[in-house]
């Protein structure tokens, strides 16, 4: 019983990632409209059932950390680290071009830049490339050591 009790239970993963990201917050009043940066770090939670099959190279597993890496890593990380992130439809699409001219990494988002903002882009470039049997549980976005923002399938 206890075998199959075990086959039976999902299993969250957590892996952890960081970056470093500026962004300035147009419109925003107080100190944060001015471009700044963070040291994000970002936790992503993924459940399911581990693999039973004997013959599978990933028994055990729910995904491989290196899996859940590569898709983090090519969506988030690669993208977002030491980039500055603006909101293409305010004035600041100015600075941004004139940063892009300069060789600087810049991503132009269709939202404002807040923490909460970014955790739903990353919900919706993550889930898209998730196996099929996996679901995505919650994403923790950390821009301070005091100051985070939280997205979970269970609230959506």
């Amino acid at each position: 019983m206890h075998c199959k009790q075990q086959e039976m239970s999902k299993i969250r993963i957590t892996k952890q990632f960081s970056f470093e990201t500026g962004h300035a917050l147009f419109g925003y009043d107080g100190k944060c409209r001015n471009v700044h940066g963070h040291s994000y770090k970002l936790s992503v939670t993924v459940i399911g059932y581990p693999i039973t099959d004997t013959d599978h190279v990933k028994l055990g597993m729910v995904i491989d950390f290196g899996d859940l890496k590569k898709i983090v890593k090519e969506e988030i990380v690669d993208k977002f680290d030491h980039a500055t992130v603006f909101n293409k439809n305010t004035p600041h699409i100015e600075l941004a071009e004139e940063l892009i001219k300069r060789g600087h990494s810049v991503i132009l988002a269709d939202y404002q830049p807040t923490s909460e903002n970014m955790v739903l882009d990353f919900v919706a470039k993550i889930r898209v490339r998730l196996p099929k049997n996996i679901t995505l549980h919650s994403l923790k976005l950390q821009e301070t050591d005091s100051s985070f923002a939280e997205w979970y399938a269970i609230d959506n």
